[in-house]
């Protein structure tokens, strides 16, 4: 399946596995690579030095390539670029601020940069700070997300309209027919998130890996625009958010409410009333919980019999 994708990053596959925040450690990072496609270590969720140990023990288990996820919100930002170029990791995706603070200084270390967007503008600002490849999120995706709410299939046609840089496409995929739908459209590869949370790899409490199964049309919302924009699964601390703002709740307020480590109560403790619930949309569509070789397995078999299925038309 080669492409520029495929190319820039030497994968089988024009498939990343999202970096994603207390779910993406080492093992299904090296799962992921090994399976064909490029695997990622989600460093948001990673003080530096976890971070240097799920990079070391990514490399013994995979001798494929592999990347790390960057939100640049994390305060200790320097010391976790200095760790990735310590220890050689050639592939990094940054998110949550300007491509404009890291990509050059990345590059001119040998890294692949690839920068995440949810929008046009952003996604010219990308390249224009030279990123390597772009991927454009819609808001059916998990976790934090654009305020515009532009869905994937609108966004990516619009972007590739934009731009010439390799685009990749997120949110709301999790097959392989969405994966030929958002190559249709434009899209140089795809990356999945929400599919993997749900695999044996994945480092997700087993009990969210349940909640993400048993999801179905409507479990999940997006809130919290006031802070930073999230989807998340309608637990007992999202209703307590939904009643805070039917009370006219300020920021602070909602501050407050928010605390700290939910997302790591939720998604990586289990505590499925007080946590943090990250997912996207297409968790209604997943059923089981799988090795990341089969998950692949099946999204690549199915987006090559869709194919063969669209040429008969």
């Amino acid at each position: 399946m080669p492409n520029r994708i495929t190319e820039l990053f030497n994968i089988r596959y024009p498939i990343i596995q999202a970096g994603m925040v207390w779910n993406s450690g080492w093992r299904l990072a090296s799962a992921a690579s090994n399976s064909g496609i490029l695997g990622l270590i989600g460093a948001g969720s990673m003080y530096p030095e976890v971070l240097k140990t799920h990079i070391q023990k990514c490399k013994k288990a995979t001798g494929h390539p592999f990347g790390v996820n960057v939100p640049m919100l994390y305060p200790d930002i320097e010391k976790i670029m200095d760790i990735i170029i310590e220890e050689g990791v050639k592939i990094v995706f940054t998110a949550a601020g300007s491509p404009k603070t890291w990509t050059k200084w990345l590059q001119d270390r040998g890294v692949i940069v690839v920068h995440v967007v949810s929008s046009i503008k952003f996604a010219l600002k990308a390249q224009e700070a030279g990123v390597d490849a772009i991927v454009a999120e819609g808001f059916e995706a998990g976790g934090h997300n654009g305020r515009d709410e532009t869905t994937t299939l609108t966004l990516i046609p619009m972007v590739k309209e934009k731009i010439d840089t390799p685009l990749i496409a997120a949110g709301g995929i999790a097959t392989g027919r969405a994966m030929l739908a958002c190559m249709v459209l434009g899209a140089d590869g795809v990356q999945i998130g929400s599919r993997f949370v749900a695999s044996e790899e994945s480092s997700a409490h087993s009990a969210f890996k349940n909640v993400v199964v048993d999801a179905k049309e409507g479990s999940t919302q997006l809130t919290l625009k006031e802070l930073t924009p999230v989807r998340l699964i309608k637990n007992k601390f999202y209703n307590d958010v939904q009643e805070l703002y039917k009370k006219g709740a300020s920021v602070e307020e909602l501050k407050v409410l928010l605390g700290r480590a939910r997302a790591k109560k939720g998604m990586f403790e289990g505590d499925l009333d007080e946590g943090e619930l990250e997912i996207g949309q297409i968790s209604g569509l997943i059923h089981d919980i799988k090795p990341v070789k089969t998950i692949v397995s099946n999204i690549v078999n199915e987006f090559e019999l869709a194919k063969i299925e669209m040429s008969k038309l």
